[in-house]
């Protein structure tokens, strides 16, 4: 039995200054060798976004997915030296997903909207009970005398003397 072929992520960071043919350049050739030796099985590109941290003095680049199968590793090989040398290619990363691997979003859609607060999630205070009798009886919070007492400090007089430069201990104050 044979396994079907792996599938691999190329993730492309393309420099924004450089023209756009030779970004589109870049893009078009790396399809094209994934379609000469695997199966492309997803093009995204996600735009241009900021990066986490600047690459070669830049704030942000353009980002592509590619998507793909292939049985042999030559062609990643090729890939990710040509990736490496190209001029305009920030970064690159090509991963093996894992069978199962959930899809990609799709990065140029907006996130999806969250619901408008509705009676179900209304806040507490309007949840809380009305009557006087739900409420706990005083005799079932804590009493103040059972509250832990705060830590007392010693008296002047009990605090060791301080050493004088000399190494003589200072004279102690007269409590009086």
């Amino acid at each position: 039995m044979t396994l079907p072929a792996p599938t691999y992520d190329l993730v492309l960071l393309l420099d924004p200054q450089a023209e756009d043919s030779a970004r589109a350049k870049i893009v078009s050739d790396a399809v094209k060798a994934i379609e000469a030796q695997g199966e492309l099985v997803r093009q995204d590109e996600w735009g241009e976004r900021a990066l986490t941290y600047p690459i070669d003095r830049k704030a942000s680049a353009e980002y592509h997915l590619l998507q793909f199968h292939v049985g042999e590793t030559a062609l990643l090989e090729g890939l990710d030296r040509t990736l490496r040398i190209t001029d305009g290619v920030l970064r690159h990363r090509i991963i093996k997903l894992k069978p199962g691997t959930p899809e990609p979003q799709s990065m140029g859609a907006a996130p999806p909207a969250r619901p408008a607060d509705t009676a179900d999630s209304a806040p507490a205070a309007s949840s809380a009970p009305a009557d006087a009798a739900d409420q706990p009886a005083a005799a079932e919070q804590p009493a103040a005398a059972e509250q832990p007492a705060a830590v007392e400090q010693p008296a002047a007089a009990e605090q060791p003397a301080a050493a004088e430069p000399d190494g003589e201990p200072a004279p102690a104050a007269d409590p009086s």
